[in-house]
């Protein structure tokens, strides 16, 4: 299943060329995660106030392939690759129309108030896998 987010592209996301800044394009696949954790009816803070949980990013691994610009309606789609004991593995996607101007490979943990992984609790791994 792949979730979808629209997003516009603003001003100030743009360099003095009108193009989108290099590290706007992970501001925007952050705001898709968040959506798409909150669209499972995962409540982040929740989780953080009431077991010591954050979600945290480990890995991400990206291509630029085309440029964003000013005014630009994009989407960012979001799509489960893998679950491990701690470990959520992304791929993500920003795309105007049909055309792909940007992935990433990312790879998510879940960490305890220590910072060290912990294992994704049961409830969060059943709402990750929910179709």
């Amino acid at each position: 299943m792949t979730h979808t987010h629209p997003l516009r592209v603003y001003y100030e996301d743009t360099d003095a060329g009108g193009i989108v800044y290099h590290a706007n394009y992970l501001k925007f696949c952050e705001r898709a995660r968040s959506e798409w954790v909150r669209g499972l009816g995962i409540d982040q803070r929740a989780l953080k106030a009431e077991q010591g949980l954050i979600i945290v990013v480990r890995r991400m691994e990206v291509d630029f392939l085309r440029p964003a610009l000013y005014d630009d309606a994009l989407t960012v789609t979001t799509e489960l690759r893998s679950l491990g004991g701690a470990r959520i593995d992304l791929a993500q996607a920003v795309l105007r129309g049909a055309e792909t101007l940007f992935t990433a490979s990312v790879t998510l943990v879940c960490v305890g108030p220590d910072g060290r992984a912990l294992r994704l609790p049961d409830d969060l791994r059943a709402a990750l896998q929910a179709p």
